[in-house]
């Protein structure tokens, strides 16, 4: 179950993020003002013209899906808090953008970009909820690849060991002398 909920976590995350990125880019209103004698001048608005911090959010909602393979305990659980909050902050905001915008002849979309940015901001804001309550449970990532006081102290008597140029440590090979002792 651990492992299910710690991708279910990461996935809903970036599909909510990726969701909300799109949808904010598309028209969710048009106006279009007919002139005698001129062509009709269309003015378009996206969900980021109303409410550009939407954008944001989304990109912490992506940032925040890959920190969560990165991190690891109370931090993870933090980083959950700071998803969910930024998932609920997507979905207020779209639904506050619809609420001031009059969609004019947008058609469809006028009322089904908005949705899709609630969803979204729903998405990241279940992935957070996710990291908050059961992200002090997951794996973290393997620290074998982390350098420990340990193994810095033995590079640096080897690295006192070594021949000073290469004609040396060719020579040393010439004798016999094995290089990885």
């Amino acid at each position: 179950m651990s492992r299910r909920s710690h991708a279910a976590a990461v996935l809903a995350c970036l599909a909510g993020a990726g969701l909300t990125l799109f949808a904010v880019t598309r028209t969710w209103s048009m106006t279009v003002e007919h002139r005698t004698g001129l062509s009709d001048l269309t003015t378009v608005r996206t969900g980021a013209d109303e409410q550009p911090w939407l954008i944001g959010l989304a990109v912490v909602g992506l940032a925040g899906a890959g920190a969560l393979l990165a991190t690891k305990g109370l931090a993870r659980r933090v980083l959950g808090g700071v998803l969910l909050l930024a998932g609920l902050g997507v979905a207020a905001g779209g639904v506050l953008a619809r609420a001031g915008l009059d969609a004019g002849e947008a058609g469809a979309g006028a009322a089904f970009w908005p949705v899709a940015c609630v969803l979204g901001g729903v998405a990241v804001a279940a992935g957070g909820f996710l990291a908050a309550r059961h992200g002090h449970r997951w794996a973290a990532m393997s620290s074998r690849y982390e350098r420990t006081p340990a193994t810095a102290a033995v590079r640096r008597e080897s690295s006192e060991l070594e021949p000073a140029d290469n004609r040396a440590a060719w020579d040393a090979l010439d004798r016999g002398d094995d290089p990885t002792v």
